[in-house]
């Protein structure tokens, strides 16, 4: 899960938290006032009617079930009786509720003053009432239709509140936390263009002053110091191999006019012929380390051409029958279904050159019989594939994992001179063109490199 997206569910939720427990509140509360104010209402009509009945000598019991019966405030199934001393019933209402009752209630009358309860949804309330150093017992009831429907309303409005509230506050979020996060997916999208070739880039902040602010400023500290660091490390790299590539060829020359202009015994001439090849490929490896520092400095994309893969192909076999006239090389465009053959690529053509010089002069120098395979494979929704194979002695596994490090002579080099940087700058170079590179064996005596163009 995304920052953005755990900061907006982490504030919508904790918003919606919140309101449920103010919506349960409000329920909760107004449930409470509305049971206190019904009970006081039953309990002001328990204590009228025994006044009425006990105090008021005018008032009969006919007369009080009259005014009981025609008064305003008359609640829905109302029902109120009056016991006295003697548990004798003395006063009912004329309704024909009835109120279920004992004696453990007079009782729980005599012994507190006061009870109340909750029967099918008729509630009842019982008082103790003395007149005259007499006790008298009143139980009333009635069912609180209107203001449990008010009740009722009162949730569905809590309901609708909660859901379109929580509803809208998670909507809201989100774009907030979005708008509030867009300068960080900008510092995003600038990071990625970020490359060892792209170093002079800086992250532009959003001039507010505030974390994002110091965060680009910080990263752009960050990429000065590393620019450097690479910078330093680039110009020693070239400094050195030019510094050495000129003594070095001078030895050549020398060595080659010692070779041709004096007579020396074969072991004298064997011996220089050695000290020749050892500085030849001193001189192929800080070629090597020139060509990685000038493709470091190199910005990806600037001077590509198309570039026809089959070419480089021929023309890399061209240059290893100089050296071995019994090199052979077998040529395969495979077929595709539905589609068109692509031969063209975008690159530049000197490094692909490279690259595909090596491959074919690894694939030949590695090979048993001083033969190899190419296959061209084009499909429109993959692109350019290259399969360079040889069958020879293959790769274990722990070597296929450092096969492209630099410096790196697997155990079926042994054999073959070299300093272990030609895939390496292979990779580099593929990698410069946003191609892929890939080792395999099929088969315990097939090496197969695979190179991947991207079209």
């Amino acid at each position: 899960m995304t920052l953005r997206r755990r900061i907006s569910v982490g504030a919508a939720s904790v918003f919606s938290v919140f309101l449920a427990l103010a919506c349960i509140l409000i329920y909760s509360t107004s449930a409470q006032y509305r049971k206190t104010e019904f009970i006081n209402r039953l309990q002001d009509k328990a204590l009228t009617t025994a006044k009425l009945l006990l105090e008021v000598k005018e008032v009969d019991k006919q007369l009080l079930k009259l005014i009981d019966q025609n008064t305003i405030y008359k609640l829905l199934d109302e029902k109120t009786i009056v016991f006295d001393d003697a548990s004798n019933l003395i006063y009912s209402s004329l309704d024909d509720t009835e109120i279920r009752w004992n004696q453990n209630d007079l009782d729980l009358l005599k012994k507190d003053g006061f009870f109340y309860r909750n029967e099918n949804d008729t509630e009842v309330v019982g008082m103790y009432y003395d007149f005259e150093q007499r006790d008298y017992f009143v139980i009333t009831s009635a069912r609180d239709k209107y203001g449990k429907r008010k009740l009722a309303y009162l949730m569905y409005i809590l309901l609708v509140t909660f859901f379109a509230g929580s509803i809208l506050v998670w909507i809201s979020t989100r774009f907030l936390i979005k708008s509030l996060l867009l300068p960080l997916e900008n510092f995003k999208a600038q990071i990625v263009n970020i490359s060892a070739n792209k170093l002079n880039h800086r992250i532009t902040g959003n001039n507010r002053n505030d974390e994002i602010e110091t965060l680009a400023n910080s990263f752009n500290s960050m990429i000065e110091r590393i620019d450097g660091a690479f910078e330093s490390q680039k110009e020693f790299t070239a400094n050195a191999s030019h510094e050495l590539k000129t003594p070095l060829t001078r030895i050549a020359f020398q060595l080659e006019g010692m070779m041709q202009n004096y007579t020396h015994p074969p072991e004298v001439l064997d011996y220089l012929k050695s000290i020749k090849n050892d500085v030849h490929q001193m001189s192929d490896l800080i070629n090597t380390l020139l060509l990685l520092s000038r493709l470091e400095k190199q910005e990806k994309g600037k001077d590509f051409e198309k570039v026809r893969v089959d070419e480089l192909i021929f023309a890399a076999y061209e240059e290893m029958k100089k050296l071995n006239p019994l090199y052979d090389m077998k040529f395969e465009i495979v077929e595709t279904i539905g589609g068109e053959y692509q031969m063209e690529v975008m690159g530049i053509k000197a490094l692909l050159q490279i690259a595909v010089n090596n491959l074919i002069k690894n694939a030949f120098l590695y090979a048993s019989h001083n033969s190899i395979q190419v296959k061209i494979i084009s499909e429109p929704s993959v692109g350019v594939q290259v399969l360079i194979e040889n069958e020879g002695q293959t790769i274990s596994k722990s070597e296929q994992m450092r096969l492209f490090s630099s410096f790196m002579r697997g155990s079926n080099a042994t054999k073959v001179n070299g300093y272990g940087l030609g895939l390496r700058i292979t990779k580099r170079i593929l990698q410069f063109h946003n191609a892929d590179l890939a080792y395999e064996s099929p088969s315990s005596l097939l090496n197969r490199f695979r190179i991947g163009f991207k079209i």
